[in-house]
This record gives C-alpha cells, structure tokens and sequence, in this order.
C-alpha cells in the first residue's frame, strides 16, 4: 500500500504531522523525496544537522522517527535544499525573488554529494562542517539542469526504488507540489489543508494530474496540488481538529485524533 500526502498551499498545510500520525496508524514507513529548509527561518534545526556534519530537517527528522523500520532521515529525504533570505532584486538561479538557492545534498549514504551555487552566500558552518571541497559548483539555470538531469535524477530513482520496494509507505510531498517523487503507484492521496484531508483514489489523481500542465520551479516543471484536484473529485472529505504542540509531537496521539481521515485513506487504497 503507497499513500501520498499532499498539501494545497505552499505554506504551511499540516502534511508532516499528518504523515507521522498516518505511519503510526498504517504502521508504514515514511518518506520525503525532497526537502529544504532555510538558514534563516530554520536555523535551530540547520546547525543541529551541519555540526554533526550533515544536512537535513525536521519534517525527515520526525518521519524517519515515526517509521515502522529504523531510518535515517537522509535515507528517506535524499535530495535536501538548504536556502537563505535573498535582498536582491532578482530572482535568483531558481528563480526565487524572496529567497537564494545555497546548496543541495544529493544522495543518501556515503555516495552523497553536495551542488552548490557559485553566487550565494555559504555559511561558514556548512563550508567547515559540510564536505565542501569536492561539491559541484554551479553558475547558471543551464548548468545545473543538467547536473539535476544525472544526479538528482539518479536520487529520486533510487527512492523511489526504495519506497516501491515497501509493503507500507507514506510518501510527503513537498510545498504545493502534486508528485513529489515519478513513477510510484499510489494507492490513495490525502491532500490536506489547515482543518481538513481531502481523500482520493490514486488512479483518478494520477489521470488528473496527466491533464494538467506544469509551472516552471526550480529549473523544472511542476504540477500543483490544487491544479490536480480540479480535475477530480475527493471519495471523502474530512475534518481534522486542531492539536496542541505537544499532540502534534506525538505520532500515537495524532493517529488518534485523525483516525476517521486515516480510515477513510486506508479504505480508498484497499478498493
């Protein structure tokens, strides 16, 4: 059984403690295809990984804790974006005007490599952290599709291999985006927002998703959540109440308190 969850908004929507509630209920293992954060806005979380000589965040970091199967958290996020605030005026090498791509880890184990844009501005944590000094340097949108083309390519097919390989996994999406990793049966999708899940068949949201056209991020093109379900409908819809910082921590108390949606998203795949 695979279950996708995505969100419908590229701020916020409550995916991750979603997913870690789910992996509890289904008893699965979770993955994040891909994954950011940024030095600014998430600073705790980056000098936790970078001094330990790493680069990861917390939404893989509470995934891979929830997971039915000890993982670690680059196991199943292996393409990780670290960013950092832009005050330019322009929009940069990804073409983002309020924020600067830095860096990408690629890879997930000891074959991982790092990618980073010759014009940012590196934190002198991750050059004397990180293994710098042999990273792919990159200087134009050009250049670095085809470094994603080899390299990132070849991480997301490797987990994708990983995640088809699982007789359970839950896969979280990244931003608004409708497939955060190709090529993978889903079973259900749960698309959720602030105070609700929406429920459908994966069959009808790949079909959807086939229709809609993509919008150029990150030098590619992506199709968004709320584009796709425009074209289908959700088998359900249901609310999901508010929890406290310390519900949301706990992966047992979420799978509780959004029981009815993970029944009805466990239902939806088994059909």
């Amino acid at each position: 059984m695979k279950l996708l969850v995505a969100g419908a908004d590229r701020v916020d929507a409550g995916k991750t403690t979603f997913s870690t509630g789910l992996l509890a209920y289904a008893d699965a293992t979770g993955f994040k295809p891909r994954a950011g954060n940024d030095y600014w806005f998430d600073h705790d979380d980056y000098e936790l990984a970078v001094e330990e000589g790493r680069l990861y965040g917390k939404d893989a970091k509470r995934l891979a804790a929830a997971s039915a199967e000890s993982v670690a958290p680059e196991a199943i996020n292996p393409l990780h974006r670290l960013w950092r605030p832009s005050t330019g005026d322009g929009t940069g090498l990804v073409g983002a005007s309020h924020r600067e791509f830095v860096l990408d880890r690629v890879g997930s184990d000891e074959s991982a490599a790092f990618v980073v844009n010759a014009d940012a501005d590196v934190p002198d944590s991750a050059r004397e952290h990180l293994p710098l000094a042999d990273a792919t340097v990159v200087d134009s949108l050009p250049a670095f599709n085809d470094v994603m083309s080899d390299r990132h390519a070849s991480a997301l097919a490797a987990v994708r291999d990983r995640i088809r390989e699982r007789d359970r996994a839950v896969v979280e999406s990244y931003g608004d985006v409708a497939v955060p990793v190709e090529d993978v049966p889903f079973d259900a999708v749960a698309v959720v927002d602030p105070q609700r899940a929406r429920v459908y068949d994966g069959d009808r949201y790949r079909k959807a998703r086939s229709v809609v056209g993509g919008t150029a991020r990150d030098g590619q093109l992506e199709e968004s959540t709320s584009d796709v379900v425009d074209y289908c409908d959700p088998k359900a819809t249901v609310a999901l109440p508010a929890l406290a910082s310390d519900e949301r921590g706990d992966p047992d108390v979420v799978a509780d308190a959004y029981e009815v949606a993970y029944d009805a998203l466990v239902s939806t795949a088994l059909r």
